[in-house]
């Protein structure tokens, strides 16, 4: 299927591995110009010429170095079609014995350098008349698990993408999002914890994940990637689980 991704301006962010290296490389086979925001350079990038391949070293708590992402990227490509809001993180343990400021932190990294790319991009995307916003959050916004304050952040961004996407959509411009399940990359958590217990986390498989293993990368990009084109141009404000059926939810 062609998507018409081609020629597509597209900014990733926490785009050095997992998800959001899945997605840049996706990106990129689609044709598309891909601008990847992370704290380290990763050895995939430099095989990639410059006139369709940007790195973009940056911290995304902080603001100013959100508002230089852009001004850069803008710089370099003359636009932003498509945003794939990916950077995040977990901390804390139990809300009775996380600091205050851990919560602050979480919504810091996870929420609010989504809320503030999406304003930063709004602008050219409305001169162009189209634009795309993709929001990876996570099923645990929707339902327990997982710390608290990664939860109640995702849970913010599913609520923000809604509202964003109905702002939006009169200017062309669609906002949706992807709650993954639990995906197995050798960054990530899940591997980790595949190493140090493996017969308990096939039992964690078994009870919790109906498809029977964990997620890839990849199929997560794959949605993202949909959702970003055309051939999903009806769908606005919806985040969509890509998790193998292991969310309890029904919607």
């Amino acid at each position: 299927m062609d998507l018409n991704l081609a020629g597509k301006t597209v900014l990733v962010t926490g785009g050095s591995k997992g998800i959001g290296q899945a997605v840049a490389l996706a990106y990129l086979a689609e044709g598309a110009k891909v601008v990847v925001v992370a704290r380290n350079e990763a050895d995939w990038m430099r095989e990639f010429k410059a006139e369709y391949f940007q790195f973009i070293k940056a911290d995304l708590v902080m603001e100013q170095e959100r508002e230089k992402v852009v001004e850069i990227a803008l710089e370099k490509f003359g636009s932003i079609d498509i945003l794939i809001n990916n950077v995040g993180g977990s901390n804390g343990s139990t809300i009775a014995e996380t600091e205050l400021s851990l919560f602050y932190e979480a919504f810091n990294l996870n929420y609010f350098s989504a809320v503030h790319f999406s304003q930063l991009v709004l602008p050219k995307m409305k001169e162009n008349g189209w634009g795309s916003i993709i929001n990876i959050s996570s099923i645990f916004g929707r339902e327990s698990g997982g710390k608290a304050t990664y939860n109640a952040a995702k849970a913010a961004m599913i609520s923000f993408t809604k509202a964003l996407a109905d702002e939006a959509i009169k200017d062309g411009i669609r906002v949706n999002g992807v709650a993954p399940g639990s995906i197995l990359h050798p960054s990530g958590n899940w591997k980790k914890r595949m190493e140090e217990n493996p017969e308990k986390m096939k039992q964690f498989v078994k009870n919790e994940i109906p498809a029977g293993r964990f997620g890839t990368v990849e199929e997560i990009a794959n949605v993202v990637l949909f959702l970003s084109s055309e051939k999903a141009s009806w769908v606005v404000g919806a985040t969509l689980n890509v998790d193998g059926g292991q969310s309890k939810s029904n919607f």
